[in-house]
């Protein structure tokens, strides 16, 4: 099982340099980094996890930049967000910047997108909260256009782009996607339309959510072998890893302390056994 790790680098942590390194080095398989652009002070959201929101939301390094500096002192780690908050991105922008750093790291990069949970937050990017997963979808559509072998238009409901140059092109013709969040019908059959798998925070409940997902996988007519469930955010155990593979899991992402360098090189020491 490929052993990767996420983490919320910030202004006060180990640096990206540093951390992707010691990754390296020690044998796991990737860094995957979340993305939040601002935390508004005046918020009516509560954090999903409950109680406080830990500071650590509004100090969040740019995932993409911190990222093109791991894979520029790497060879091997593979390179992922978890997540991209697509909606509240231009989606030309942003697959050019995808583009750019799957070429530069010899197709590394998993784009781990989602629909993100802080209203307050997409409102200030300008998105309309009951339509952030259409928006989300179409704003893939035209990346896909983008990145294709040849110029490609796209007219979607929010946005569209002339047939274009567009260069460079992910190393695989697109990166690997997977969509993060909860269990359900309307999530698998988005995963099933447009992406290759999933990304289940915490892990818990994939005895009965997987089969579901593989149904609808399989409905949509897609390769069986293809799906990719890539449980995220984990703290693991020997038996909680076990029991993914045995569910066929092929990588867990192991959530590492948004800490100094001592701290997360601790926690590397710790996780050795998993890798």
């Amino acid at each position: 099982m490929r052993i990767s790790t996420t983490i919320f680098l910030t202004d006060e942590t180990i640096t990206p340099v540093r951390l992707a390194r010691e990754l390296e080095e020690r044998g796991f398989g990737g860094l995957y980094l979340p993305e939040h652009t601002h935390i508004p002070v005046e918020r009516a959201t509560p954090y999903p996890a409950g109680g406080e929101l830990p500071p650590e939301y509004g100090r969040t390094l740019d995932p993409f930049v911190a990222l093109g500096q791991a894979a520029a002192v790497t060879s091997r780690l593979g390179l992922g967000t978890g997540i991209t908050l697509v909606a509240q991105h231009d989606p030309i922008n942003l697959a050019k910047q995808i583009a750019t750093l799957d070429h530069l790291s010899g197709g590394r990069f998993t784009l781990g997108i989602g629909y993100g949970w802080n209203r307050e937050e997409a409102a200030d990017h300008g998105v309309e909260w009951s339509t952030r997963r259409e928006l989300g979808r179409d704003r893939m559509a035209l990346m896909r256009a983008l990145w294709a072998p040849q110029p490609t238009a796209y007219k979607g409901e929010f946005g569209s782009v002339r047939a274009s140059y567009a260069h460079p092109k992910p190393a695989g013709g697109a990166p690997r996607t997977l969509i993060g969040g909860a269990a359900g019908p309307k999530l698998f059959a988005q995963i099933a339309e447009h992406a290759d798998g999933w990304l289940p925070i915490g892990g818990r409940g994939l005895t009965e959510s997987v089969p579901a997902l593989r149904a609808a996988w399989e409905s949509a007519g897609r390769d069986p072998e293809s799906l990719h469930v890539v449980p995220y955010a984990v703290l693991p155990s020997p038996g909680k890893l076990a029991h993914y593979a045995a569910l066929g899991v092929e990588e867990v992402v192991l959530q590492l302390p948004p800490a100094g360098e001592a701290e997360v090189l601790r926690a590397l020491d710790e996780y050795a056994q998993y890798v």
